[in-house]
């Protein structure tokens, strides 16, 4: 009997160094973590640069959606803007290039409707609008035009500079796509694996080859890392899990982005 269970104790251990769990963002360590001072509701993207943060979330019960804007350096609120329209008003995961904001907003069911927003970043006003037919929960902003993922990511649509769409692309991946940015000429993409499971993936673009993905685990009050918002600069990666109030997550990738 002894020789038993320590057969099967031995299996356990195995199996557990076989397969570790992920408690934080695999390759990475965690370099600081701020608390957001505003009011956020649902929280879906994130957007940064020198002096702002930007993050997207809905209020599911009034049924509103807006873009807030933080400090970077306090962390502290600022303001926000609401863009909902009407039945669209579920904002997505955001991109800032240059001096725009681009947002999507959508009905908050799949297969629906949605807009692309341009806004002006220092303003927060609208400066076009781009109308697709499909729920669009997040986009990406690349030298040719906007990458953008339906309900879960499980297609992607491209557009060119003026909006029109020019390719489709099905999501084979089983990683259901929240937040997506252009870095480095590739598409970086995260999302949920499972409830307690994540990952963020690296494409080459265009052929949309898998370069690179790491999983994430999940934090101290039980959310998975990758649930909602994602940025990254550099080897610096920013995570918004957690709806209002909400910490911000910032790891540092080791060995860089590639």
């Amino acid at each position: 009997m002894a020789g038993l269970l320590t057969l099967l104790l031995n299996v356990v251990l195995w199996s557990q160094a076989a397969a570790p769990v992920v408690t934080g963002v695999e390759g990475a360590r965690l370099a600081d973590v701020q608390v957001l001072e505003g009011t956020l509701y649902h929280v879906q993207g994130i957007a940064l640069d020198n002096e702002h943060i930007w993050v997207t979330s809905v209020d599911a019960e009034k049924r509103r959606g807006y873009v807030h804007q933080f400090n970077r350096a306090t962390y502290k609120f600022e303001r926000q803007v609401d863009v909902t329209a009407g039945e669209a008003f579920h904002p997505g995961g955001l991109s800032v290039s240059g001096d725009s904001l681009w947002v999507p907003v959508a009905e908050y069911r799949p297969n629906s409707s949605a807009m692309l927003l341009e806004l002006d970043k220092r303003t927060l006003t609208v400066k076009r609008k781009i109308s697709v037919a499909d729920h669009l929960g997040c986009v990406a902003v690349t030298p040719d035009g906007l990458i953008a993922g339906n309900w879960s990511s499980r297609r992607f649509y491209v557009f060119d500079l003026e909006g029109k769409q020019t390719r489709v692309i099905e999501n084979a991946s089983p990683n259901q796509y929240q937040d997506i940015k252009f870095v480095d000429g590739m598409l970086v993409a995260s999302g949920n694996l499972t409830k307690t499971t994540g990952a963020i993936d690296w494409y080459a673009w265009p052929s949309m080859k898998l370069v690179r993905s790491v999983q994430s685990g999940v934090t101290d009050k039980g959310r998975v890392y990758t649930a909602e918002a994602m940025a990254l600069e550099g080897n610096d990666l920013y995570l918004l899990p957690e709806d209002g109030p909400s910490r911000l997550f910032h790891f540092v990738l080791e060995g860089g982005t590639r």
